[in-house]
């Protein structure tokens, strides 16, 4: 088995896919065993000013120095769960000690196996404004459908007001609710939850349309990964 290194930029999405990383073992096996993981977290409030300045390079600067932590605790590969980190991964630059699942590629693969044909991309306003999405799900031949502007700034809004502070708000659960309602209305067949938090808010069972949960996801391919199911990947940082 395979050493999983978590690469945390947000706090909520890199519990979940750490606790959903761990629940695999046990409903694959019906023990309590899993892989061997090492979580490692340079809180994401130190990157806000390169985030808000499109400096990217020194996001992957930061991240770089976890995966390097990750290394030294002898990890064989990362899984980021943070959407948004992806871009600064993507920034040209020395490669990462280790290779890493790429969130966008894992999400855009669940796509083609559920049959998708255009799906609404929901995240932080750098990834909805982003190509990571649009690039990945058009090599596979699907739309990508984003919010309005006034959408993708309430999305925005909850995401850093709310959901990384751990505030699970009904009101804002309504709201987005409405934002899938119109994705829906536009033509869409899933929604893509492509921030790591959001899931916390939306589950299936409250959606019109079926969700496509990116941490869920990562971290299950990351246990695939882990027990020899998937490949080990080959990316380390850099571009697509």
């Amino acid at each position: 088995m395979k050493h999983l290194g978590v690469l945390a930029h947000s706090t909520g999405g890199a519990a979940l896919c750490f606790l959903t990383f761990c629940e695999e073992g046990f409903r694959r096996t019906g023990r309590n065993e899993h892989p061997d993981v090492t979580l490692d977290y340079v809180a994401f409030g130190y990157s806000m000013p390169a985030w808000e300045s499109g400096d990217h390079a020194t996001v992957r600067a930061t991240l770089a120095t976890s995966a390097r932590r990750l290394a030294r605790a002898d990890a064989d590969f990362f899984a980021c769960p943070d959407n948004t980190a992806h871009m600064a991964l993507e920034v040209p630059g020395p490669d990462l000690p280790l290779p890493g699942l790429h969130i966008a590629e894992v999400v855009a693969d669940q796509a083609v196996a559920e049959g998708r044909t255009r799906v609404g991309v929901l995240g932080t306003k750098y990834t909805m404004d982003g190509p990571m999405y649009p690039r990945a799900l058009a090599s596979r031949g699907i739309a990508a459908e984003l919010p309005d502007a006034d959408d993708r700034d309430l999305v925005n809004e909850v995401i850093f007001k709310e959901l990384v502070n751990g505030v699970i708000s009904d009101a804002s659960r309504q709201q987005y609710l409405r934002v899938i309602e119109r994705l829906a209305g536009r033509g869409c067949d899933a929604v893509a939850l492509v921030c790591t938090e959001i899931p916390l808010l939306i589950t299936p069972d409250v959606s019109c349309l079926p969700t496509l949960d990116s941490t869920r996801l990562l971290a299950r391919a990351a246990y695939d990964v882990a027990v020899g199911e998937r490949a080990m990947p080959d990316w380390r940082g850099g571009p697509r």
